[in-house]
């Protein structure tokens, strides 16, 4: 592990589900990435600017944008638990700042340091193995922007297999849409609930007892649709899992009071 002259200082973008329900994430994921050795810091931040960009609302995301480029600006790289936010940031602030000279070199500069949090322990810090257990089989969720946007697919898995007791099955069409796709799922509920309800029957069909992911949206709504159809399969963000974090609950699942 570097020491503390040579670690990376990492900014850790918690983003807003798991700030506002899942907070354990952003511990795991801390967690993981000061194992990698990394420096890591939580500036203050806000969204990432994806429901007003998917909205069409451009000026507002631009102002979101400058925000999160200015909070990140003394870090060496910009991580989150997230392949819908970190894409959102690492593909799409630069296109909001095109044809405006210092605007684009600081959003440049910014996508080029930002990354999804899996795919950075592997390919960046070059994180072969954790130290976790989970006794149990799971199934896997290729989140729709981390897959297409960023190219997350085997980094999880390669991870995955070196947790102690812990089994790895395929569902099919790990890598079809879960129908959420953020205000998608609002504007179209009858749709996403029919492609949510494919997805579960795969999760089901795989007799896994979990279900991992690497997107808090895409889990909340799979937690949900599972149990709406009365199924008892766990949801977890697979950061919770690589971290040996998971005194938590499931997702979906309230704590007892």
């Amino acid at each position: 592990m570097p020491d503390s002259k040579t670690r990376p200082r990492v900014g850790l973008f918690a983003t807003c589900l798991v700030d506002l329900f899942r907070p354990s994430v952003g511990f795991a994921a801390a967690k993981l990435l000061d194992d990698a050795g990394c420096s890591v810091v939580v500036p203050s931040q806000t969204c990432c600017g994806q429901p007003a960009f998917n909205s069409g609302d451009r000026r507002t995301t631009r102002e979101i944008a400058e925000q999160v480029i200015a909070a990140f600006d003394d870090c060496d790289y910009v991580v989150a638990p997230s392949g819908s936010c970190a894409g959102m940031m690492a593909k799409h602030y630069p296109e909001l700042f095109a044809g405006e000279p210092d605007m684009a070199a600081r959003a440049n500069a910014f996508a080029a340091k930002t990354h999804e949090l899996v795919s950075f322990l592997t390919d960046v810090m070059g994180m072969q193995s954790v130290l976790a257990q989970f006794d149990g089989t799971v199934t896997y969720h290729d989140s729709c922007s981390g897959l297409r946007e960023l190219g997350v697919k085997s980094q999880p898995r390669k991870l995955l297999e070196t947790v102690r007791g812990l089994d790895l099955v395929e569902m099919n069409e790990s890598d079809v849409c879960c129908g959420f796709g953020g205000t998608f799922a609002v504007k179209y509920g009858e749709i996403s609930a029919a492609i949510a309800g494919k997805k579960t029957a795969n999760v089901a069909a795989s007799e896994a007892h979990v279900l991992l992911a690497g997107d808090l949206g895409c889990l909340m709504n799979m937690a949900g649709k599972l149990s709406r159809e009365g199924k008892t399969i766990a949801v977890r963000h697979v950061a919770e899992v690589l971290a040996g974090m998971t005194d938590d609950p499931p997702i979906g699942v309230a704590r007892d009071a």
